[in-house]
């Protein structure tokens, strides 16, 4: 009689299995308790594709679209139904450019071809086609050097580049149809899981793939098109191309030249055009403009734009005040709760919007007034004697989480605002195929924060990262349109500090943490990426906001 082995299903079912059973087949015994098909699991803490067998008791989870982790899979197994898609309606030479993250889907571009809205919509037919046909991804476990010599010969540069900086001795490959590539995570078992999605025509020779979200899983939403944010985006991507870096392997051979200090200077130029910019446009209208309203997610950047931003401004003649809008939380026993029953200290109603107002208004008047400072160990406000009065051409500079919503500053008139939406928009990608999330370079930037600021560790960031992200997507995103100007605070050079000092944080999470498989999954996002030391960089730079010796501290 075959051995059988015990599977636990998060202490809630417990079923035996023959030893050297397929994940795919423990999910169908738990696939009722899904609402989607199960895209990946986790076995003991560890994340586990759906093909691997499984030859001891163990205790397992899986995910489907609606969670994190299965939505990522959903997403870059889409991007590989969709690669796989263009070769056939197009031809091997066509090669498409996963660009960026754009309204809940990636933009693409196509190289070597011309395409129209009927083409894409070819394209997007033969996706649905390939998903009907339930095809199997298979993983395939390769030398590094076997699978720089085949992408070599399908002339895929970029894959030969990325694969030469990196120190595995193999890499998994993954196969659809007669189509190998190459991925730095985990993809779905079969082509069938991924049934839903939708692809939208731009312009000249690029178009959006969009697909569920955790927000929205059960189906695929309207494309909406953000022209600012798209604009922003594409001049970084062609001033990236202009001083050479595109990808991972270009950041890579800088840095391994040595050559890294000119990209940093480079770099450093380019974040601070930007706010040169605009405070000529302040500037310029800097009479009717009397509060600027700095606001982004979490790890933008926003405190360090807006103290570099304000030294810009002086230096045109403009006096500036700074005012926090956590100054004006409510006291601790009148702050909203979420329904957990812990504080929600992001929503807009933590804040004392009408004392806020009634001082903005006082203030624009002319009279003096004494501002608040928030004690956030007893959670109350308090006045320490600290007042401000303005002039007349005085410019109040506000940053924080609703400074895009009107509701904050209901007082003030719309066009007494200068509102400026800033995050870290990333144009670099690890190859044509595997972008990098903008996401993904703010966590590391707080991971590092925290630690160095808040004595927090990387497992404690991590865990609190979800709630960070709905509090975005409720507070921040809706409002990104409302700006008036968008700051990109990525550079292109980043990765390579944000790798020397986040990678040992991340190996301090244990194995047996909840957080253990995210950790795990940005140290290999990481290792395609040389180390950069962090000596040359400005101490006015955005990034010392994060990894220390800033002199705005």
């Amino acid at each position: 009689m075959p051995r059988t082995i015990k599977v636990n299903y998060k202490d809630l079912d417990t079923k035996e299995f023959q030893v050297g059973v397929s994940l795919l087949e423990i999910s169908h015994a738990f696939e009722r308790y899904y609402n989607y098909p199960i895209l990946i699991g986790k076995v003991d803490n560890n994340m586990t594709e759906l093909s691997e067998t499984i030859t001891r008791s163990c205790t397992v989870d899986f995910y489907d679209r609606s969670t994190g982790s299965g939505n990522s899979i959903y997403g870059r197994t889409a991007q590989f139904i969709l690669i796989l898609a263009v070769k056939k309606v197009l031809g091997d030479s066509a090669e498409i450019v996963i660009q960026h993250s754009i309204d809940k889907g990636f933009y693409c571009e196509i190289e070597n071809a011309s395409i129209d809205k009927k083409i894409v919509r070819q394209i997007e037919e033969q996706m649905y086609e390939i998903v009907s046909q339930d095809l199997t991804i298979q993983k395939v476990s390769v030398s590094r050097y076997d699978a720089m010599k085949y992408f070599k010969k399908k002339k895929q540069l970029d894959k030969v580049n990325v694969l030469r900086y990196i120190s595995n001795t193999y890499v998994n490959l993954y196969r659809i149809d007669d189509l190998y590539d190459y991925f730095y995570g985990g993809l779905a078992y079969s082509t069938k899981q991924i049934d839903d999605f939708r692809l939208t025509y731009i312009k000249d020779n690029g178009f959006v793939l969009s697909y569920p979200t955790t927000y929205n899983p059960e189906c695929t939403l309207d494309y909406i098109h953000h022209n600012m944010l798209f604009d922003t985006f594409h001049e970084y991507t062609k001033w990236g191309h202009q001083v050479g870096i595109k990808n991972a392997a270009d950041l890579n051979e800088v840095v391994s030249q040595g050559k890294y200090n000119e990209l940093i200077r480079l770099s450093e130029a380019h974040y601070n055009s930007q706010l040169s910019r605009i405070a000529d446009q302040i500037a310029d209208h800097h009479k009717k403009i009397k509060l600027i309203l700095i606001a982004g997610p979490s790890s933008s950047g926003k405190t360090t734009t807006s103290k570099k931003l304000e030294v810009y401004l002086q230096s045109k003649g403009i006096n500036t005040h700074q005012i926090s809008i956590d100054d004006y939380f409510h006291d601790r026993e009148k702050t909203p709760k979420l329904e957990n029953g812990e504080y929600d200290f992001e929503s807009l109603n933590a804040i004392d919007v009408t004392l806020f107002n009634k001082h903005l208004a006082k203030l624009l008047e002319g009279e003096k007034v004494e501002l608040p400072e928030y004690n956030f160990v007893l959670g109350k406000r308090e006045y320490k004697g600290k007042t401000l009065q303005m002039k007349e051409n005085d410019v109040i500079i506000i940053e924080g989480l609703h400074g895009l919503n009107d509701d904050l500053t209901i007082s003030i008139e719309r066009r007494n605002k200068f509102k400026i939406y800033i995050s870290p928009l990333t144009q670099l990608n690890i190859d044509n195929h595997n972008r990098i999330h903008t996401s993904d370079t703010r966590k590391l930037r707080r991971i590092i924060r925290d630690n160095k600021y808040r004595s927090r560790t990387a497992a404690e960031t991590l865990r609190m990262w979800k709630s960070v992200r709905e509090g975005e997507e409720k507070y921040i995103f809706p409002y990104q349109d409302q700006a008036d100007v968008i700051i990109n605070s990525a550079l292109l050079y980043e990765l390579g500090i944000l790798k020397t000092y986040a990678e040992p944080l991340l190996f301090s999470v244990l194995e047996n943490d909840d957080m253990y498989p995210e950790a795990l999954r940005l140290i290999n996002f990481l290792r395609n990426f040389l180390p950069i030391p962090s000596d040359d960089i400005p101490n006015d730079s955005i990034l010392r906001e994060f990894i220390g010796e800033s002199c705005f501290r």
